[in-house]
């Protein structure tokens, strides 16, 4: 929570004067969702002075301030849109060290664009699953069509209960004709869906949900029955890799779990991962143990940072990075975020000149290497 701390200030969560613009982004017709910008901070030096004489606080017209300016008129200009976890506000916990870590992957062009969401912090509203997707489709809107922004100049970084938004954000402007598709789409500590969740998931990490139920499954199911808003991730990057591959879109999707997160417990990025996979599969994918043994080769074993595997095909980079530590939220402000963006925006050909096939087998090895004589962790083959 951010008891105590006026939002309208984002002096008071330690960012300079000016360099936080609070603003409001209309959703639907009814919905004014409370947004910050942040500007980057090199970007900010050299812009001290104009920034310093602005008034400070909410603005209602955040065209006429010079931040946008700087967003929109730059064509280097460089926008993370941040979709929140649940709970809290813009300014909550660990995220204001997100956003410096997130704009640190280039301090001179890299702008945050961060809301809360209907029913958040002092976005007004009831919050559900098709209202929360709406306002994550006006905000991304808002940096196509105001800020005019390109979608290849726009990643989508989201934690938590917000990686499921960006699933949904993802699979709705790739089902576009022509299809949208952004520079990438960062998933930190992701969910499957729901009903899985609430199988494990603890409050602070300690007090569990229904997962003591799950020893009683008619009972269990029972309650579950109840869920209204499934947010089944599981099935929209599935169905995200899916429309990329048949359109022929590049796509990159990066997902960070830590093995000490006692909120979202981390293998859920390996079932995340497994189904985003299956995506790129025109025929039969693999099983869940089938790609298990694929990943166990090509794992790259980072001691105790943890693991990274890559999945590639001759259009998308699926990448699975599973930290040692890191918790829920510490995470968030690590060096692994910054390092996620900057591989983002740094590697935007890289399945595009990638001249490895898109498997169709998931027992038929040669069909999981690259024609260049490489697997698809882009090691030399013997």
């Amino acid at each position: 929570m951010t008891w105590f701390k006026d939002l309208d200030f984002p002096e008071m969560f330690g960012f300079l004067h000016n360099q936080v613009t609070p603003f409001n982004i209309q959703s639907g017709n009814s919905e004014n969702l409370y947004a910050w910008h942040v500007l980057p901070v090199g970007l900010y030096r050299m812009h001290e002075e104009e920034l310093l004489v602005e008034p400070a606080g909410l603005v209602k017209d955040f065209t006429s301030r010079p931040a946008f300016r700087l967003l929109r008129d730059d064509p280097e200009s460089l926008l993370v849109i941040h979709f929140h976890g649940a709970g809290g506000t813009v300014g909550s916990g660990y995220r204001t060290p997100n956003y410096r870590a997130l704009s640190a992957g280039d301090p001179d062009k890299l702008h945050i664009l961060t809301f809360d969401y209907r029913g958040f912090g002092r976005t007004a509203g009831i919050p559900t699953e098709d209202g929360i997707i709406t306002d994550a489709l006006a905000v991304v809107d808002w940096a196509l069509n105001v800020a005019w922004i390109p979608p290849s100049r726009i990643l989508i970084f989201s934690q938590s209960l917000g990686t499921a938004v960006n699933t949904a954000v993802a699979e709705h402007y790739a089902k576009q004709r022509p299809a949208t598709v952004f520079a990438g789409h960062i998933l930190v500590a992701p969910f499957v869906d729901v009903p899985t969740l609430v199988s494990t998931y603890s409050v602070a990490g300690t007090i569990p949900i229904l997962g003591p139920l799950a020893r009683f499954p008619v009972v269990f199911d029972y309650l579950r029955s109840f869920i209204r808003d499934k947010w089944s991730t599981k099935d929209r990057i599935a169905s995200y890799v899916r429309e990329n591959e048949a359109t022929e879109s590049p796509y990159r999707i990066t997902m960070i779990h830590a093995e000490d997160d006692y909120d979202i417990p981390w293998h859920h990025t390996p079932t995340v991962f497994w189904h985003a996979v299956s995506g790129t599969f025109p025929d039969k994918a693999p099983s869940l143990e089938e790609l298990d043994e694929v990943k166990a080769s090509r794992r790259k074993d980072l001691g105790a940072a943890g693991s990274v595997v890559e999945w590639r095909t001759q259009h998308g980079i699926i990448r699975e990075e599973i930290l040692k530590h890191g918790l829920h939220d510490v995470i968030m402000g690590n060096p692994v975020i910054t390092l996620a963006v900057m591989r983002m925006f740094d590697s935007k050909t890289d399945a595009a000149d990638s001249d490895e096939p898109v498997p169709t087998s998931p027992n038929h090895e040669c069909k999981l290497r690259s024609r260049k004589g490489e697997d698809i962790m882009g090691r030399r083959r013997m």
